[in-house]
């Protein structure tokens, strides 16, 4: 159970927070960075999320991708130091990837093939799935950092969950442009 009775204690003025095991760090930690990207992800599908309309499975799926948002973060804000830490942290698993997986492939089986690369837009709702899309490459990037950093162990089911949301995220915004139809293809060197 989460009890957030505090909302600010004064630690970052220092540049300075904790990880959700007690251990200060900076800021700026590979895993500050990861999970504060994941964040902005988290973010980015709420406003998605209103977007979604009639849509009521990529609603339904858009929430609870949320949700497994925060698992990943409390995935990244928990290290493993090989120490008990009286308590069982929370972890992406498997599972939650091959879900992923799973719901890419039935979306696209609807959708054509790609004949050109797109543009972030069409409908409102897969421009901001875009936005989305973006945010969750660079929370990969922040992600793949902490996996290889010296000393951190971040899983390989952290890493390959924000991997597969950033492709479902591009396939659910072609999704939201009626299946690929809505699409805004990019016509290279169309404005030389």
């Amino acid at each position: 159970m989460v009890k957030l009775d505090k909302i600010y204690t004064r630690t970052g003025d220092e540049g300075k927070t904790r990880l959700a095991t007690g251990e200060p760090v900076d800021k700026w930690h590979p895993r500050v960075a990861a999970y504060g990207a994941v964040d902005e992800t988290n973010s980015a599908l709420g406003l998605a999320v209103l977007n979604a309309g009639e849509d009521e499975w990529l609603d339904a799926a858009l929430t609870r991708i949320q949700n497994d948002l925060f698992d990943l973060g409390a995935d990244l804000a928990t290290p493993d130091r090989g120490k008990d830490l009286g308590w069982e942290p929370l972890r992406i698993v498997s599972r939650q990837v091959t879900r992923l997986e799973n719901e890419i492939d039935e979306m696209n089986k609807d959708i054509a093939p790609l004949d050109s690369f797109v543009l972030p837009g069409g409908s409102a709702l897969s421009a901001h799935l875009h936005i989305a899309r973006a945010t969750a490459r660079r929370a990969e990037r922040h992600v793949a950092e902490a996996f290889h950093t010296e000393g951190e162990i971040i899983s390989a089911e952290a890493l390959a969950f924000i991997n597969r949301l950033s492709d479902w995220l591009f396939v659910a915004a072609r999704r939201a442009n009626e299946n690929g139809k809505s699409d805004v293809k990019w016509v290279p060197g169309a404005n030389r």
